[in-house]
């Protein structure tokens, strides 16, 4: 009888323990359902995502985002969280994510009119990697490259303007890495490649702030090397062009008494133009 009532009471236990157990997992399994990812309505998502962008919570806002096109692939406001989940890489500083965003979006939507802005956010991705000029120049020409897209396609929208603005720095920072090279060479009295380097900056980027420096750099190794006919057409071009600088200053300084009276002779304001110097058979 005792035998009976303990072998009665273990199945009982047993019985409990096992739907305990149930229980349990099934309390389990819905602590484990992610509450972003449950079914709503697009401008609830969209909206949650916006806030948690505005708050800084990145990664909350690109897993909502991700909902909205999940849940709702054909509506607008799944166009409108690609592009957002563009910026949001961009605000993180993952410049990689957000250019593959960016290709994405254009990809999917090239007539959209948001496609102006996808490209320039894309040319603010490699625009803000740029290396000192004693670096490597890549991110800079890709830079370039991505602000000429929007200035040559999108003339007219509102982000061509501040496009420009920014490739002129951009190639302001080239010419000085053009620059940082030539001067290099001087250094090393490897004059025909500084030339070079300084004539590039003259031609490429013409209307930057080293093409001063650039020409006086041209009137010192013209000089070194005896060319003294190339180093007064230097000196006049860029007394010319840049008549109160101190590089004319310096260059001036260069010129032995023959040369600088035959700067008053040179035979016309043609010779003293920048472009005399990188086609001198015209």
């Amino acid at each position: 009888m005792t035998t009976q009532i303990n072998v009665s009471v273990l199945k009982t236990i047993a019985v409990l323990l096992l739907a305990l157990s149930m229980s349990l997992t099934a309390c389990s399994q819905k602590k484990e359902i992610d509450p972003l990812t449950v079914d709503r309505p697009a401008e609830q998502i969209y909206t949650e995502a916006e806030a948690a962008r505005k708050g800084d919570k990145y990664q909350t806002a690109v897993k909502l985002y991700s909902e909205v096109e999940r849940q709702h692939p054909y509506s607008e406001l799944a166009t409108l969280s690609q592009i957002r989940q563009a910026e949001t890489a961009y605000n993180e500083l993952k410049y990689d994510d957000a250019i593959v965003a960016i290709d994405r979006f254009v990809e999917l939507h090239p007539g959209h009119d948001l496609v102006p802005y996808a490209y320039y956010m894309k040319a603010m991705c490699y625009y803000e990697q740029m290396t000192d000029v004693r670096r490597d120049q890549a991110m800079s020409e890709r830079a370039l490259e991505a602000l000429d897209l929007v200035i040559n396609r999108f003339p007219e929208s509102k982000y061509a303007r501040d496009a420009a603005l920014k490739r002129d720095l951009v190639q302001d920072h080239l010419a000085g890495k053009e620059m940082e090279i030539g001067r290099y060479y001087m250094k090393k009295s490897e004059y025909n490649a500084a030339i070079n380097r300084f004539l590039a900056v003259i031609k490429t980027y013409q209307t930057t702030t080293h093409t001063p420096e650039a020409l006086h750099r041209l009137v010192e190794c013209y000089t070194i090397l005896g060319l003294k006919d190339e180093a007064t057409h230097v000196a006049a071009v860029l007394g010319h062009n840049y008549p109160g600088s101190k590089w004319y200053q310096n260059s001036y300084a260069l010129l032995d008494s023959a040369q600088r009276a035959h700067l008053k002779d040179e035979r016309s304001w043609m010779s003293r133009t920048v472009d005399s110097l990188l086609n001198p058979n015209k």
